[in-house]
């Protein structure tokens, strides 16, 4: 699979917005971009990023998890123009839909990591950690609690859990050998 094609192919947040979110869906994602706040630590870290990463992101203007998850990449993106994310409507990408099945189907937001000139370095989605621990504490009760993770903070906690990924890739890209030789770093 080509990921880099789809990434060339696929649109930037706002376009990617306009071309697939009706009014409505606009207006939740919109939202949601506001309530995303990051702490100074948070932004410190996302502008000692030196290598460029391109983040593909299969998603869905109608998807819940997509309008509280997306919009976290484009506020990292406006802090670090190294982090390129585009978007990819899944349902109009129907072999990078079938590739990047979660658990057997189609869920989105489908994260695909890849280096500067297109090389494959790490998957992630559909939900955070912090996001599943808040489903299970939800959907089990006193049953199950896990105590972990409350859905105050919740938002701040995904955040945090995508920022370990990027985070986690950008380290990748920049101890990479094949990477330090081309920049000679």
């Amino acid at each position: 699979m080509d990921y880099n094609q789809f990434f060339e192919e696929a649109l930037p947040y706002s376009q990617f917005l306009e071309r697939y979110a009706t009014p409505d869906q606009n207006h939740r994602w919109s939202e949601f971009r506001k309530s995303v706040e990051l702490t100074a630590a948070q932004t410190d870290l996302l502008k000692s990023f030196t290598r460029e990463m391109k983040v593909l992101v299969m998603a869905g203007a109608w998807c819940g998890d997509c309008v509280n998850q997306c919009p976290i990449f484009d506020r990292f993106t406006e802090v670090n123009p190294k982090i390129r994310v585009h978007f990819a409507d899944r349902d109009d990408t129907p072999d990078l839909s079938e590739n990047l099945k979660t658990c057997g189907g189609a869920r989105v937001p489908a994260v695909v990591f890849l280096s500067e000139d297109g090389h494959f370095c790490g998957r992630a989605g559909d939900r955070t950690l912090s996001k599943y621990r808040s489903v299970v504490a939800s959907q089990s009760g006193a049953a199950c609690p896990t105590g972990i993770v409350s859905t105050d903070g919740l938002t701040a906690a995904v955040v945090q859990d995508w920022l370990d990924e990027f985070e986690r890739i950008q380290w990748m890209l920049r101890t990479s050998t094949r990477l330090r030789n081309l920049h000679g770093d």
